[in-house]
């Protein structure tokens, strides 16, 4: 699996899940994936780390007492030296802070944005903890060593080219590979060569006008079509159901709880 210590700055670290029924979550990811659940004492809320095979892929914390606006979703974490310095140019670049930047621990920074179309991403400056220990990979629509381990993260848009030189001027991303530009399909990947991790699709055809979009993780599976069939008997939906793509085989997925994410083979 690709070395989790070659994260660069700008690449997509962490994923976590909101979750207004922590219980619920954490049994619905281990039927479906086989990840084992890890929590926290209470000076870290009680969060969850899930693993794969022993290896960190994800966390997940129980909605806030009082919040009552705030969506089930999986939040993708792009890694920063300095989380504060990231939020400021965020900002000075059309952001919003939504969560600002904060100490966990000794375990490193975290801060939460809406990006210039209004998606919301994370920023995570590592301290003991780095993030992912292990992830898949996708290349020229293979996926490989990637089950149940996330594998691709992917924004889609309305502010296509806003959003492409947000993230290049304020997280980095300094090689870019334009796979497509045409009307019909526009899609930018992180990296220009494997890993590329994932990409950022203008999704102004299909996306309602008051859509902000937003940033999906896939993780992968052996089989597809089976992880989809076991999603609606542990209480999920399928929201578009598998389908062959240039890409490799994809669906999307709601959990219980109605957080959304994807799944790739």
């Amino acid at each position: 699996m690709t070395n989790p210590h070659s994260t660069q700055p700008g690449d997509p670290c962490w994923v976590e899940l909101y979750t207004s029924d922590l219980d619920r979550s954490i049994a619905f990811y281990r039927e479906l994936f086989g990840w084992t659940a890890e929590r926290a004492g209470a000076e870290f809320g009680g969060y969850v780390t899930f693993r794969n095979d022993g290896r960190a892929v994800a966390g997940a914390m129980a909605r806030m007492e009082g919040d009552t606006d705030s969506p089930e979703q999986w939040t993708v974490y792009l890694a920063s030296p300095d989380a504060k310095a990231t939020a400021d140019a965020a900002v000075a670049a059309g952001a919003t802070v939504v969560v600002p930047p904060m100490p966990v621990g000794e375990l490193g920074i975290m801060a939460v944005l809406g990006d210039v179309g209004g998606a919301g991403i994370g920023i995570w400056q590592a301290g003991t903890f780095g993030g992912f220990e292990t992830i898949g990979s996708v290349s020229a629509g293979q996926w490989r060593d990637h089950a149940g381990a996330p594998s691709w993260f992917e924004l889609h848009t309305r502010a296509y080219g806003a959003a492409l030189t947000f993230y290049r001027d304020v997280f980095g991303w300094s090689d870019t590979f334009t796979v497509s530009d045409a009307p019909e399909f526009r899609y930018t990947t992180i990296h220009a060569r494997s890993p590329m991790l994932g990409g950022v699709m203008d999704a102004s055809v299909f996306l309602p006008d008051d859509s902000p979009g937003g940033w999906t993780v896939y993780f992968g599976a052996d089989d597809v079509d089976k992880t989809v069939e076991r999603v609606g008997d542990l209480g999920g939906s399928v929201l578009s159901p598998a389908q062959d793509t240039p890409y490799g085989r994809m669906a999307s997925i709601a959990d219980p709880t109605g957080a959304r994410f994807s799944i790739g083979g």
